[in-house]
């Protein structure tokens, strides 16, 4: 049995290692993550984490892992920016408001699945047009949902959370940890 992490995060990694979880393979699947008409975030969410998980070659007992983030302004799904303007619009649009950011976990051994949806509430103070300014030049908002990584300098915007703060910064550890023992992998000292 391997634990294949599908997804090319760095903090995924990270956080999988504050559980003591080395995977024996890291393969970011190749899908199309365009939203399709009309559709919520955390359904969204779930599509996504699920055809990643479905996306990954593995082996009939490995286990793969994979997740999504999407932050969520109402109906809105603020994804990845394309570049430093889309970023500021972003920035912009929470600047002084709360928003949900929604990870969603799939874990996959063979056919079966077991997936859970973190919603977590963020609140952003109010930004200067320095602040952003100076935020987009450190190119922090690159690769991340909604132009921010709050385990990053935007840490400093956000005063208040409510939810999983793994979960905001892209894989909630306790509900993780909960579907890798579903799906068979021994954590804690679990035997084999």
């Amino acid at each position: 049995m391997a634990l294949i992490l599908g997804s090319g995060s760095p903090r995924r990694l990270d956080l999988l290692s504050q559980l003591g979880v080395v995977p024996d393979d890291v393969r970011p699947p190749e899908i199309d993550e365009t939203p399709a008409r009309d559709e919520l975030p955390r359904p969204y969410c779930v599509r996504m984490a699920r055809e990643k998980a479905q996306a990954v070659q593995a082996g009939a007992d490995d286990i793969v892992l994979c997740a999504d983030t999407t932050v969520a302004m109402g109906r809105r799904i603020l994804g990845k920016p394309a570049d430093a303007g889309e970023a500021a619009h972003f920035l912009h649009a929470l600047s002084g408001r709360r928003h949900r950011v929604v990870t969603a976990v799939v874990v996959r051994r063979g056919e079966r699945l077991w997936e859970r949806a973190v919603i977590s509430q963020v609140r952003f103070k109010r930004l200067s047009e320095a602040e952003v300014n100076a935020y987009l030049r450190t190119g922090d908002w690159k690769g991340k949902a909604g132009g921010y990584a709050i385990q990053g300098l935007a840490g400093a915007f956000i005063p208040w959370i409510s939810g999983s703060f793994t979960g905001i910064v892209g894989l909630p550890l306790a509900e993780t940890a909960n579907l890798l023992q579903a799906a068979g992998y021994p954590l804690y000292g679990d035997a084999p």
